[in-house]
């Protein structure tokens, strides 16, 4: 069996993410809608709209599948029953969902990793509240850290590093190979993507992959795309001073749209920021940013800003291969031409 993942109807409505990724590789919980799709169910996902035809069903990629839900909606796109009939369905229609819905997400895949195997044992130098809602995956390495499970499951993947006196308080998922800094405050609802790393105040927010926010600073009700990095003490508001209703512009010619009371950044991939910036609250950084001076008092800034001008294409190429190699990561012809793509939108 295999289900054809659409996201032609949904893409737009989540930019900035998805002018570089298709929708179900947006990460919510611990892991990306397609991977949530492949490990529940165990089959192949299809994407590619030349290959549909192979698929023996199809549904919104922005829709996400929980151990509870998922027959239900291979159900609802065959006998073509309306999603929204089905109780426990979370739909992705904004980007800042991505933040409100990740305490339900980790919970849900949490579930689901408890059915797979048994948490390593948790090492004596750490303290621990609710030792039954702590998976470790067994080649982890955790010392000297308080992990606190008392209002929601912890997750530490294969290959992490936690160092000493990190503070972590549930929900919370740490992917594979990612890293915490020494004396993190980690509060949920917060997923530290694979292959990034992470320090100072977390609270809320998703990384999806191979970005980092390695020094002090406050991180909280943001979404940070891949290969970013925030410079040393930047912060980000999430809340107005007149505890008001936050909106985000998803592009230039966007209207604002509402987004509730808690909002902060949502910056899209190979984005990249100096020491010491402030983000205000709602701020929607493009692809391929670099931030520096006063250009992030700015609620939107477009894709490929390099301060108040515009990148030069063959340098942001140049310094993406940099950042990546960094990480033993080389820059693949299919990033390049995306990239190209969105550069001449």
């Amino acid at each position: 069996m295999k289900v054809f993942l659409d996201d032609t109807k949904c893409r737009e409505a989540l930019f900035p993410f998805t002018l570089t990724r298709h929708v179900s590789d947006i990460r919510v919980g611990i892991y990306t809608i397609r991977e949530k799709w492949e490990k529940l169910l165990g089959i192949e996902v299809i994407t590619e709209r030349v290959e549909r035809e192979k698929a023996s069903f199809t549904i919104n990629a922005n829709i996400i599948p929980t151990q509870q839900n998922i027959e239900f909606l291979i159900k609802a796109s065959t006998d073509k029953i309306s999603i929204m009939e089905i109780d426990g369905v979370k739909i992705l229609n904004h980007p800042w969902q991505i933040f409100q819905y990740n305490d339900w997400a980790l919970r849900e895949d949490f579930k689901w990793i408890q059915t797979t195997g048994i948490s390593a044992a948790i090492s004596s130098t750490n303290t621990v509240i609710n030792a039954q809602d702590i998976y470790i995956e067994a080649d982890a390495q955790v010392e000297y850290s308080f992990l606190n499970a008392a209002n929601g499951p912890i997750y530490i993947g294969h290959n992490s590093l936690v160092m000493e006196g990190n503070f972590i308080r549930g929900p919370f998922a740490m992917c594979d190979h990612a890293v915490l800094k020494m004396a993190g405050r980690m509060y949920g609802a917060t997923t530290i993507g694979p292959h990034c790393i992470a320090a100072g105040e977390i609270k809320n927010s998703v990384m999806f992959g191979f970005s980092n926010k390695a020094h002090d600073g406050y991180l909280g009700d943001s979404v940070i795309g891949e290969w970013c990095n925030l410079g040393a003490g930047t912060s980000n508001s999430n809340l107005k001073n007149t505890a008001g209703t936050i909106q985000y512009f998803l592009n230039n010619n966007s209207e604002a749209i509402a987004a509730g009371s808690k909002g902060g950044l949502l910056m899209a991939d190979y984005s990249r920021v100096a020491i010491n910036t402030s983000f205000n609250t709602g701020t929607v950084v493009g692809v391929c940013c670099n931030i520096f001076g006063d250009i992030s008092l700015r609620k939107y800034l477009p894709d490929f800003s390099w301060g108040h001008d515009r990148y030069i294409f063959e340098k942001a190429l140049r310094d993406i291969a940099a950042w990546k190699e960094m990480k033993n990561q080389k820059l693949t012809d299919r990033e390049i031409s995306i990239l190209r793509s969105v550069y001449e939108r």
